[in-house]
């Protein structure tokens, strides 16, 4: 039976009519599609946010991890370790030099002065205790007078922030140092009071020359307390921070009394003295700068020689042999005299060592002029001897059987093809040995060194008596070709006026009270013969080469020395017990003009003698 359509079906009786669909109206469907719109754009949104909420995140976290990652620990940095200290003592017990760290006890705020911390506040930041870690009335100041300067002329940094960078950071300027100051800063001013911050920097703050804090200083530059510090003196430590090793009363008495008066002037604008206790503190200022350290020479040397014997991690005290009289003696002589007379004789440069004859105790180094901490040319340096070397000729003569009184043909020489003259560019004939060294002879020189068996046998001696630099193998070794350096020349000839012992130059006496084996003097010269050779030493003194030397009433006896071209220029001799070595020349072994030993060398080494008369 063929299937009704549905379309042509009967509706069942009873059943529901099927509703009619209304239409919607224009607004109601407008509405609808507002609505979808704007859960849409909602939810557009809120994704985006968290998208960008998650990005920010991941890039705040990156930023900070790149500003902090390599900040220290504050709670660690608070209490680091200081460096140790390496203390150098002269015979008397006198500081004269150190290394690392000064150590001063600690000192809280109020167990100084009022006028100690007030120094500091007045001058480094005078709203202390008005604002918190930063201050921006300080920071504007600070922007605008740069601006108006177009350079950095002033700062804006707190205590707070000064304690951030000393504890924690170092001196470099960068945005990056700048936002770990900040970091550090508000970690400080939440876990300290303003007094905690106060006391922490005081004890912490560097104040030059390797002193940390108020009472390191105080110890170190007026050998004090810092309890018994004066108003002058406390207002040279506050003028330190600016510039530490530049203000210095050590390293610049004028600069560090002319900052001092700047503090002064602060503390009156801050009403923490009156006008007439800045008078009368002025007026001490001249007094509380200490004079100018003169023992870097010595004291980087002994540094260098020493090396692993210094024990590492622990403080340590050195017995040293230096006098500080003569130090500063042989360095204001060489300064003075390169000063004065330097650019005459087209000269820039010197050395000096003083040691004392019998044992070979460095008494005294000078390494230069000017920068005392540069190239030590008193150490290191190896200049041609010129006719300082002659001792040596004639001590091997003596021993090759030759009498002082012996006369040498002062006459021209042809060594194949060489022809050495003497200074003067005249001859004398038949000369005795002693004449011969008082007046430099080199054809008297070049004679006693054939006697004496040749070059060969003149090294050797040289050796003996500590050189052990290379000389040339010829006759020109007893005209000073061979170069050698300040310090072993003076050694060497200790050995003519201690008797014929050998000494070997050392500079320290005991670490840390125990006292330290240095070799003794060995005996490699007849005493008979080194007394000759030390008696026409005092020739040249009294009426050869180097009378610019003597000093009346003070045995005094030595030998000039003058190479080729006037390149170098020695005088080294004997005084009050001392061996004094100079040198002069220029550090590029250009010739200077007409340089002789006997002239500035040998004035120097009057100088020094003479002061060593009280030292």
């Amino acid at each position: 039976m063929p299937r009704t359509p549905p379309a042509a079906r009967p509706r069942p009786r009873n059943a529901p009519a099927k509703p009619t669909k209304k239409p919607v109206s224009p607004r109601r469907a407008a509405g609808r599609l507002v609505a979808r719109f704007r859960l849409g754009a909602v939810w557009s949104g809120a994704r985006l946010l968290i998208i960008i909420g998650i990005w920010g995140a991941v890039t705040i976290f990156l930023v900070s991890l790149w500003f902090t990652w390599d900040m220290p620990n504050p709670a660690r940095a608070v209490t680091a370790a200081r460096r140790p200290a390496i203390r150098l003592l002269d015979p008397a017990g006198q500081l004269v030099a150190r290394f690392g760290d000064v150590s001063g006890a600690v000192v809280l705020p109020s167990a100084l002065p009022p006028y100690v911390p007030a120094a500091f506040i007045a001058i480094e930041d005078r709203r202390f205790y008005d604002h918190g870690p930063f201050d921006s009335l300080g920071i504007i100041r600070a922007a605008v007078a740069d601006i108006v300067h177009r350079r950095v002329v002033q700062g804006g940094s707190t205590l707070t922030q000064q304690v951030a960078k000393t504890l924690f950071l170092t001196n470099q300027r960068s945005l990056r140092r700048k936002i770990q100051e900040a970091i550090l800063s508000l970690w400080l001013a939440r876990h300290y009071t303003r007094a905690d911050i106060l006391g922490i920097y005081l004890n912490r703050v560097y104040l030059g020359d390797g002193a940390y804090g108020v009472d390191a200083a105080a110890r170190l530059y007026f050998n004090i307390p810092a309890t018994r510090l004066t108003l002058a003196q406390a207002a040279i430590l506050a003028g330190l921070p600016k510039a530490p090793s530049a203000l210095n009363p050590l390293a610049n008495p004028q600069a560090a009394a002319a900052r001092a008066t700047e503090v002064l002037d602060a503390m009156v604008a801050t009403k923490a003295i009156t006008p007439a206790e800045e008078t009368e503190a002025e007026a001490g200022l001249a007094d509380a700068a200490s004079p100018v350290s003169r023992t870097s020479w010595f004291a980087l040397w002994v540094m260098q020689q020493l090396g692993p014997a210094i024990p590492e991690g622990q403080d340590v005290t050195l017995a040293t042999t230096l006098n500080p009289v003569l130090q500063n003696a042989a360095q204001t002589a060489l300064d003075n005299t390169i000063a004065l007379k330097g650019s005459v004789f087209g000269v820039t440069q010197g050395a000096v060592v003083v040691l004392d004859a019998q044992t070979g105790a460095v008494r005294a180094l000078v390494g230069g002029v000017g920068d005392r901490e540069g190239y030590d040319r008193a150490t290191l340096a190896r200049r041609q001897t010129g006719s300082a070397i002659k001792p040596i000729v004639w001590l091997a003569g003596l021993r090759a059987g030759m009498s002082p009184n012996d006369t040498v043909l002062d006459a021209p020489l042809d060594l194949h093809g060489y022809h050495p003259r003497d200074y003067e560019r005249s001859y004398r004939g038949e000369v005795s040995m002693g004449e011969g060294l008082a007046d430099s002879m080199n054809t008297v020189a070049i004679r006693i060194l054939l006697r004496a068996g040749g070059a060969r046998r003149v090294i050797a001696l040289a050796h003996q008596l500590g050189l052990d630099d290379h000389f040339p193998d010829d006759a020109t070794m007893a005209l000073g070709t061979g170069a050698v350096g300040v310090m072993q020349l003076a050694g060497a000839y200790a050995t003519f006026f201690n008797g014929g012992n050998r000494v070997t130059p050392h500079g320290v006496l005991a670490i840390n009270g125990t006292p330290l084996a240095t070799p003794g003097p060995v005996a490699v010269a007849d005493p008979s013969q080194i007394r000759a050779i030390a008696a026409m030493m005092r020739d040249v003194v009294t009426g050869g080469t180097g009378t610019n030397a003597y000093i009346p009433g003070v045995y005094t006896a030595g030998k000039t020395g003058t190479t080729q071209d006037y390149r170098d220029a020695w005088f080294v001799g004997y005084a009050n017990g001392d061996v004094i070595a100079v040198w002069l020349g220029n550090d590029d072994n250009s010739p200077t003009r007409n340089l002789l030993g006997g002239t500035l060398p040998a004035a120097i080494f009057k100088s020094i003698a003479e002061s060593g008369q009280a030292g």
